[in-house]
C-alpha cells in the first residue's frame, strides 16, 4: 500500500487519505477491477473506506482521465489505472478478464470525423471489444 497520496489524487479534488488509498489499490491491481472487488480487497487489508467513497473516487479518476473503464458481461464497470492522460481502448477476454491495449487509431479518426461533420463539440465515445483470449479459447 502507498503511504503518501499519489499525485493523481489532486486531479479529483481534495487530497484525502481515503482517496489516496483507493488510488494506490487501483494502481496495485492487476488488470481491470470492479468497485466492489476493490472495496473488498481494501477491507481485507484493514482499510476503513466506504463503498460509496470507492465508487466516487473511481468515477472521478475516470473523469480526470486517470482510469480506463470497460464493462463486463453483466454491465458492471471495471477500472484500471491509466498512468497518463492518453486515451486507450482494450480487448477484454470475457472468460478470464485478461485485457490488452489495442491500436485504436481508426476508431479515433472515425470519431473525430463524425464530430466535425455533425458540428458537435466535446464528443466522447465508448468502444468495448470483448472476446476469448487464446488460452480461454483453447480450453
Amino acid at each position: 500500500m502507498v503511504t503518501r497520496p499519489p499525485d493523481d489524487v489532486t486531479l479529483i479534488g481534495r487530497r484525502t487519505a481515503q482517496r489516496a488509498t483507493v488510488l494506490a489499490a487501483l494502481m496495485d491491481a492487476s488488470g481491470f477491477v470492479g468497485a466492489r472487488a476493490l472495496h473488498a480487497s481494501l477491507q481485507a487489508e484493514g482499510a476503513h473506506i466506504g463503498l460509496s467513497t470507492v465508487y466516487r473516487t473511481l468515477g472521478a479518476l475516470a473523469e480526470a482521465g486517470r482510469a480506463d473503464v470497460v464493462r463486463d458481461r453483466g454491465g458492471e464497470r471495471l477500472y484500471r489505472h491509466r498512468s497518463s492522460a492518453e486515451h486507450r481502448h482494450y480487448l477484454l477476454c470475457r472468460a478470464c478478464g485478461m485485457s490488452m491495449p489495442i491500436d485504436s487509431a481508426a476508431v479515433e479518426t472515425w470519431a473525430e470525423r463524425i464530430a466535425r461533420s455533425s458540428g458537435f463539440a466535446e464528443v466522447e465515445h465508448t468502444v468495448e471489444l470483448t472476446g476469448l483470449c487464446p488460452d480461454c479459447r483453447s480450453n
